[in-house]
């Protein structure tokens, strides 16, 4: 095991699979404790499993990250069980809606992503920073996305979600430069998860579309190597940025 994140905390929404899983592990092998945290109890659960199992130190908090209590009381939960705040992966989020033209999406499908993608980040900043104030400094990575930076039709409510996380995080990190807070995001383009899955199953697609010029779909550890390195001392001078994690696809 690595231990370049010895003595440090780590929380990752989203935690029960996928991206957020993969971070999970990635910080724990590296040496941190990890809150994880999902609202889903199994998946969650079975992510600090896999934690303890590689010789890592992890607990579970169930948690909805719309919910401004909840959320105050998972950053309480983790200084309570150990003690610091070091960085966070603001990772949990969804699409909602795949594929529909702006104008058939519902209100409640919008205010859904919204709050899913946007309004969860900001909470979670919200009570994540004034404890990395306290302690001197920490780093925080948002999930964004690569529709954050190239826009997607029929996508219109999560592109305004993720342009907004975006946004967000571009403002928090200059508020709190000095208060030595990096915020960054990353925006992964085609990731191989279940929600990947589910959309080239709605589309109807077999094989690689030319978005790809790897030729093939991210993985989820390659998400979860870059959120690391950004919290870690080797991306020292780096905040507000974001980091397309997409094969090419934006070069393009």
């Amino acid at each position: 095991m690595n231990r370049g994140y010895a003595g440090k905390v780590a929380l990752v929404t989203g935690a029960g699979q996928n991206i957020g899983r993969a971070a999970a592990l990635r910080f724990a092998a590296e040496g941190a404790k990890v809150a994880v945290v999902d609202i889903v109890p199994e998946t969650g659960n079975e992510t600090v499993a896999k934690i303890k199992d590689q010789g890592g130190e992890a607990i579970f908090i169930h948690t909805d990250v719309t919910k401004a209590k909840e959320v105050e009381a998972m950053v309480a939960a983790t200084v309570d069980a150990f003690g610091r705040l070091d960085c966070a992966f603001n990772n949990a989020g969804g699409a909602g809606q795949y594929y529909v033209p702006l104008t058939e999406c519902t209100q409640e499908k919008w205010d859904w992503t919204i709050a899913f993608n946007l309004t969860s980040v900001w909470l979670c900043m919200k009570y994540e920073i004034p404890q990395m104030v306290r302690q001197g400094g920490g780093a925080i990575v948002n999930a964004g996305s690569l529709v954050a930076l190239a826009a997607t039709p029929l996508l219109a409510a999560y592109t305004a979600s993720k342009g907004g996380v975006l946004a967000l995080s571009r403002a928090a990190a200059i508020e709190y430069a000095k208060s030595n807070v990096r915020v960054n995001v990353t925006c992964p383009g085609a990731i191989r998860t279940h929600k990947h899955e589910e959309s080239m199953r709605i589309l109807g697609a077999t094989a690689a579309p030319p978005s790809m010029p790897m030729g093939r779909p991210g993985e989820p550890r390659e998400v979860a190597d870059t959120v690391v390195w950004l919290c870690s001392d080797a991306a020292s001078f780096i905040t507000g940025a974001a980091i397309a994690v997409d094969g090419g696809a934006y070069a393009q």
